[in-house]
């Protein structure tokens, strides 16, 4: 079957694609099948926890949302956001007060080191208060710079100049230039944090140990089980004395603590992981300025008096006042609680933590952090609840919930055939006389014949119920999420990484996840010739570089940075940007300097979707420069005017377009990102004068004079090739959605292998965003499934990409950088950010991080879904393996004879090798490359596999037959019959019980490879599994050997253990002998499905809720009328 091109298994995922599908989980019969977590309703999500059998809520829903915590905390963001308004509109009124004349504004008040104190710079903040920002900043003007602003330069320079003033006060409050940043020295920082405190704020305790033991202690059957042993304890002491009454009751204690004890080890080993792992989240690295550099700490680090650069999908990290802004625009709905973006200037210059940069940049200095503010209080307030059900895990609690119900039936009918023939004298001592006779047995006697009764019974629940099988899922998965933190990917959300693992395509950015993001400037066109250099330098005249250098050093997010004392200079921003600046530092730019010439009027904050940004810019000499620079063939499409090779202004007619044409085509297809330099002189006159006309003025864009056309070089990343090749083996088809040039595209795609032929170079497998933009919603549809590679795209069309691909039936995963991003990495069933190059509202929106931005360990997210499901599976079938063939044994025997050979102590101790020990060594088995031969996981299809199937029934039959032969015919067979009853009794449950052990320790290892032949390939690796094996075989040894007493067992001769190895021995060459039985395709529960008595079981739960429904109408019209 080729995989590379159309849906994988299409039938098994078209009702589950498509934003207008979303509603399938709510249509749908069974409660257990929430494909989709992302959106799913909170009366869906209650559904299923009504409807599943749980011995232990406490335990089984642990690391599930918890809903009546999430409605509490919305409750709380409720309160603390009317409570902050309130605080603002106060203050509001007061300012709109006018002050008294010859009223002194406050003197703040010293905080140690610095002459203001917290609480005065948090109400500044924090309140919105902009009357203390003057009063602190020094509103008035010194008289001859209001009087030279006024005459010499517009209003909106004015006005800048004034805030700067302004917010200057305060920065030398703080001791922070607003150029430099603080000194970041580190008693400087030391000073801060004492005086104002640090970027944190106090978190919830984790939960102790003692919490997850008295958890694991509300296990129902284990409650029960412990009133019964203390029961039989209190009856065995009273009537066979303290010395040999106490071991019946105390060894099933002892066996119940045990349990308690390990699941609690484990389950709090298992919350330390998830632990790290959400600090790794909340770590985000953030850019400021200390020193005149600009370096990256860690949001933890930030302090008081930081100047820190805003960019376009940056979250703002503390609270603080803007310093500059450019057309800054702040999405404050995380604070507000209204979905209403914020535009911040010298009006409203206050910033809140936690908010995103919707658009445009600015700079900002911090005035509060942590519980300082109102974000820290926010968080304060309120508990993280990190809790989240993933679709295997929901659909394991329906698979727990009938097994649990059959085992309930089986140990109910235990109990009555038990009960039955005990009190009617069938059952009978190791003599061969009735253990009850009705009138002559003393009732505490009796009472403690029918606890053991009970106490088996109950111990069956305990083996039948699988109450580990679903927390299976989250050992797996936070095995899962640390080994991948490893493989340089951060797993936000737990269903993410399932759901990688039926990922049928991924849409990837070419920019640094296909390729290195190294970029250098290799080519440069000019005054219509190949621009040659001279020892580095390009040869331009002075003319053209200085209004080059001019168009680069204002019309960037970059920086430069010379050290006083010398050494290399430091360029940093985006990729694209640093590549520009050395070009132009080449040049022979003064960054500084050239910045310090002119000053900016206005800013357009490159835009993904128009793809280019511009600056306008004043002179000295009151000219104005409008610099524009973007994709070559938009900024080319814009012009009508170039710099000839006289320095003069000269026209472009189509000749000259073509030739320019001709460069941009010729470097695309050398696979070079190609970007234009432009400029448009303008009138000072035509430039707005107020501050608001100024803001909302679009900068001109058409009638530029090209200055010139560079060629970036970004080279693929090593192994991208092979990592694109194992996705297209496994299935996965990938496709490349870029924002630059078609050619550039396909000249990457080429060299990743994702193109591979000149068949595929021309529509629909090679397209352009506009032009599947403009299709319809089914053309779109049949091209989507064709699309190999989409060229000069915007965010939008990647968002109808996705649309498309899942209404084909697709699980679709999406790579993304920017903030325009964030809604196709929302739609997609998988979001996958750039560590790197992400911006914060990008990874918010996204379900993993990939900490490297390389396409690699994208591959290597896919590799560990799959293993996810892979290892849920080999737990089932082992598990199920040992359910059936304990419930069989038991109830044949207790049916036949009225005994059952495994006793409560011996089940349970089964039950914590089949439970958590089984769990950890087969949930946390690494990834293979054999998970990368098979096509994607169908996410309806069945869990039980018809080879896991045919595997445990073969497993179990085999068990069940080996066992009850021992059972009935042991004593025989063993040459017993010459020994006493009792003895011979002891011996051939012993055998049994020791058998059956060895039995699940030998088919662990056929569970690790369900499919191959090799049982023990890559098991040196595993040192968990080993570790466990070991363990358990220690274990076992120990409890046959010398605890007797408490499991009711004997020694073992070398003989009877060599037996015991012999017969768990055969599973393996029977599994072998098992995997050449083949199977048919149609999943084993379809047969089921299809029987009448299934079908009307199925439709009971329909036809009652929609009686319930009709009968709540009813009286709701009742109650109305």
């Amino acid at each position: 079957m080729s995989h590379s091109i159309g849906s994988p298994n299409q039938k098994n995922y078209d009702v589950e694609a498509g934003s207008n599908r979303s509603g399938d989980d709510e249509e749908s019969n069974n409660v257990f099948e929430i494909h989709r977590t992302k959106h799913v309703s909170v009366d869906r999500l209650r559904r299923w926890r009504q409807a599943a059998l749980v011995l232990n809520a406490s335990r089984r829903f642990r690391y599930t949302l918890d809903l009546k915590k999430e409605e509490e905390k919305k409750q709380t963001l409720r309160k603390i956001r009317a409570h902050a308004q309130a605080i603002r509109a106060a203050f509001i009124f007061k300012d709109s007060v006018p002050l008294e004349n010859g009223t002194v504004p406050p003197k703040p008040r010293s905080a140690g080191e610095f002459p203001i104190e917290q609480e005065e710079l948090a109400s500044i903040s924090r309140d919105h208060n902009f009357t203390t920002l003057q009063q602190y900043g020094g509103a008035s003007l010194p008289r001859n710079l209001f009087c030279y602003l006024t005459l010499y330069i517009n209003v909106m320079i004015f006005l800048i100049v004034v805030s700067l003033y302004q917010v200057k006060g305060l920065g030398d409050l703080l001791k922070t230039s607003l150029e430099k940043g603080i000194p970041g020295s580190d008693d400087d920082l030391l000073k801060r944090k004492n005086a104002y405190g640090s970027n944190t704020y106090p978190r919830k305790k984790p939960r102790s140990f003692w919490r997850f033991l008295w958890e694991a202690c509300q296990d129902l059957t284990l409650i029960i089980l412990m009133v019964a042993a203390v029961a039989s304890l209190a009856l065995g002491i009273k009537t066979e004395g303290i010395k040999e009454g106490w071991y019946d009751g105390g060894s099933i204690a002892f066996a119940v603590l045990l349990v308690i004890v390990v699941t609690a080890i484990s389950d709090y080993k298992q919350s330390l992981q998830f632990q790290n792992l959400n600090e790794e989240k909340r770590n985000i690295q953030i850019e400021v300025i200390r020193g005149g550099r600009r370096v990256e700490v860690s949001i933890y680090d930030l302090v008081v008096g930081d100047v820190i650069p805003l960019n376009i999908g940056d979250q703002v990290p503390a609270d603080g006042v803007l310093i500059t802004g450019h057309s800054l625009s702040i999405d404050e709905s995380s604070m507000t609680g209204e979905s209403k973006i914020v535009r911040k200037d010298t009006k409203e210059p206050f910033l809140m933590s936690g908010c995103k940069v919707a658009d445009g940049n600015g700079v900002m200095l911090v005035t509060s952090v942590g519980i300082n503010t109102e974000w820290g209080l926010l968080m304060a307030s309120i508990s993280e609840d990190t809790g989240e059900e993933t679709p295997l895990q929901v659909r394991l609690n329906g698979v727990a919930t009938f097994i649990g119900i059959v085992g309930l039936t089986v140990a109910f009918l235990v109990l009555i055939v038990l009960l039955v023939r005990y009190f009617t004298g069938h059952t009978l001592n190791a003599n061969g006389t009735p253990q009850f006779v009705s009138g002559k047995t003393k009732f505490g006697k009796a009472i403690d014949g029918a606890i053991k009764i009970v106490t088996i019974a109950v111990t069956i629940v305990v083996v039948a119920v699988p109450e580990g099988l679903p927390l299976a899922v989250t050992l797996t998965l936070a095995y899962s999420m640390r080994k991948m933190m490893a493989d340089k990917a951060l797993v936000r959300r737990l269903s993410a990484c399932e759901t990688m693992g039926s990922a049928t395509t991924i849409c990837s950015d070419k920019t640094g996840t296909l390729t290195l993001n190294q970029m250098t400037v290799v080519e440069s066109c000019a005054c219509l010739r190949k621009v040659n250099s001279n020892d580095g330098k390009p040869d331009l005249s002075p003319t053209l570089s200085s209004l080059i250098i001019e168009g680069i050093a204002q019309n960037t997010t970059g920086n430069v940075y010379v050290p006083e004392t010398g050494g290399d200079v430091e360029v940093t921003g985006s990729p694209t940007e640093k590549a520009i600046l050395q070009w132009a530092l080449k040049l022979g730019m003064n960054f500084e300097a050239t910045r310090s010439q002119s000053s900016i009027l206005h800013v357009f904050p490159f835009n993904s979707e128009k793809k280019r940004g511009g600056v306008a810019v004043k002179l000295p000499n009151s000219e104005v420069h409008i610099h524009w620079k973007g994709a070559a063939e938009i900024i080319l499409a814009s012009c009508t005017r170039y710099i000839d090779s006289d320095d003069q202004v000269a026209a472009m007619d189509d000749d000259k377009r073509m030739c320019f044409r001709k460069s941009i085509d010729e470097m695309a297809g050398g696979s070079l990102r190609c970007v234009a330099i432009a400029y448009l002189p303008y009138e000072l006159g035509n430039v707005p004068t107020g501050e608001e006309q100024l803001a909302d003025w679009a900068l001109p864009a058409d009638d530029l004079v090209l200055l010139a056309i560079v060629g970036i070089k970004d080279p693929c990343r090593p192994g991208v090739g092979d990592a694109v090749r194992l996705c297209q083996k496994a299935g996965v088809k990938v496709r490349m959605v870029t924002g630059d040039n078609v050619q550039t595209a396909k000249a990457i795609a080429l060299e990743c292998g994702i193109l591979t032929s000149d068949s595929e170079l021309c529509e629909p497998t090679l397209i352009e965003g506009k032009a599947f933009r403009e299709l319809s919603d089914k053309q779109r549809e049949d091209f989507a499934e064709k699309i190999s590679v989409m060229g000069r795209s915007s965010p939008n069309d990647k968002l109808l990409l996705v649309q498309a691909l899942r209404r084909r039936g697709h699980v679709v995963a999406v790579t993304g950088d920017g903030t325009n991003d964030a809604p196709a990495l929302h739609e997609a069933d998988i979001g996958l950010a750039m560590g790197i190059q992400g911006t914060e509202v990008a990874k918010e929106s996204s379900d993993i991080i990939i900490l490297d931005d390389n396409f690699a360990s994208v591959v290597k997210v896919v590799r560990w879904g799959r293993s996810v499901y892979a290892n849920i599976q080999k737990f089932i079938q082992f598990q199920l393996t040992v359910n059936v063939a304990a419930l069989v044994i038991n109830v044949v025997a207790a049916i036949s004879s009225g005994e059952v050979p495994l006793n409560a102590v011996q089940l349970l101790w089964v039950n914590l090798i089949m439970d958590t020990l089984g769990a950890l060594a087969l949930a946390t088995e690494p990834p293979t490359n054999h998970l990368m031969d098979r096509p994607p996981v169908g996410r309806r299809e069945p869990l039980i596999t018809n080879i896991m199937w045919r595997n445990l029934l073969i497993q179990a039959v085999y068990q069940i037959t080996v066992l009850l032969i021992l059972n009935f015919r042991g004593k025989s067979i063993l040459n017993l019959e010459h020994d006493t009853t009792e003895h011979a009794d002891k011996v051939k449950n012993t055998l049994i019980f020791n058998t059956f052990v060895l039995c699940q320790i030998f088919n662990e290892f056929n569970a690790r490879k369900p499919d191959e032949f090799n049982i023990f390939k890559g098991i040196t690796k595993n040192y968990l599994f080993m570790g466990i094996i070991a363990m358990t075989l220690v274990l076992q040894i120990l409890i046959v050997e010398f605890l007797g007493k408490f499991t009711t067992t004997v020694r073992l001769n070398w003989k009877y253990w060599l037996i015991s190895a012999v017969i768990a021995f055969i599973s393996w060459p029977l599994a072998v002998v098992g995997k050449l039985v083949p199977v048919p395709e149609t999943p084993f529960h379809k047969y089921i499905t299809r029987t009448s008595a299934f079908k009307y079981c199925t439709s009971c739960p329909r036809i009652f809720r929609r009686r319930k429904a009709r009968a709540e109408v009813s009286v709701l019209n009742h109650v109305s009328q």
